[in-house]
């Protein structure tokens, strides 16, 4: 088994005033050779956007990107004429393709919003942009994880263009779960929204995370009430 640990304290810190930001692989004026990427995962962003502030239009293209926000909501406009909001629970995908403009404000004027935006190198350039968005009921499924985001179109996840899956999901402490790659060639990305795991050897708490290659089958012990993310992504 191939691993590699990022710690929260370990991410690079962008602090604009109105946006803080975590990032674990090199961005903007984050650089660091060593975290560029762990396979097709290019970026994996942990932001806090302050009250009636927000990312202006601008543009993107040949990227997928997922929005998963944490607490709060996000108002989104994009170059087709979709206007949307992306709430707490809801998992977002834009397939840029040929390019897409957008922006995502924080629509409260007294709270703050915290989302992870993430980003996976496409299978294929130049299609044609793709916008999806959909609610999960994770606690409906507690102790168990749910399919978020898939390279396949039907299934209930929102699919993106790339051999890459997402699961969340909602753990009670004490609780073991296994999660089983299914594609060739991937490798698995675990990802500590809240709580505490044991995974490889490994103990990981808030904001951890590790990147495991070469194993079909990961299992995972919950050592408190957490609240998990794990990305499949190719190699």
């Amino acid at each position: 088994m191939k691993t590699v640990i990022h710690r929260a304290e370990s991410r690079g810190v962008a602090d604009h005033g109105w946006l803080q930001s975590r990032h674990t692989f090199s961005f903007a004026d984050y650089m660091n050779h060593e975290r560029m990427q762990f396979g097709a995962l290019r970026v994996l962003n942990d932001d806090i956007v302050a009250p009636g502030m927000g990312f202006g239009r601008h543009g993107h293209a040949d990227m997928e990107i997922v929005s998963i926000p944490i607490s709060g909501s996000l108002a989104h406009k994009d170059s087709t004429g979709r206007e949307e909001t992306i709430l707490t629970g809801d998992v977002q995908i834009m397939s840029a393709g040929t390019g897409i403009m957008h922006s995502e404000f924080n629509p409260d004027e007294k709270n703050p919003v915290n989302f992870l935006q993430i980003w996976i190198l496409p299978e294929k350039r130049g299609i044609a942009p793709r916008y999806g968005q959909k609610s999960f009921d994770l606690e409906k499924f507690r102790n168990n994880f749910v399919r978020v985001v898939s390279a396949q179109e039907n299934g209930g996840a929102l699919w993106i263009n790339q051999q890459a899956e997402f699961q969340l999901g909602l753990f009670d402490a004490g609780v073991q779960a296994r999660i089983t790659r299914v594609h060739e060639k991937s490798g698995l990305y675990v990802f500590v929204i809240e709580g505490g795991v044991e995974v490889a050897g490994e103990k990981l708490t808030r904001r951890d995370a590790i990147g495991i290659a070469d194993e079909k089958a990961v299992d995972i012990v919950f050592t408190a009430p957490t609240r998990l993310l794990t990305i499949e992504v190719p190699l």
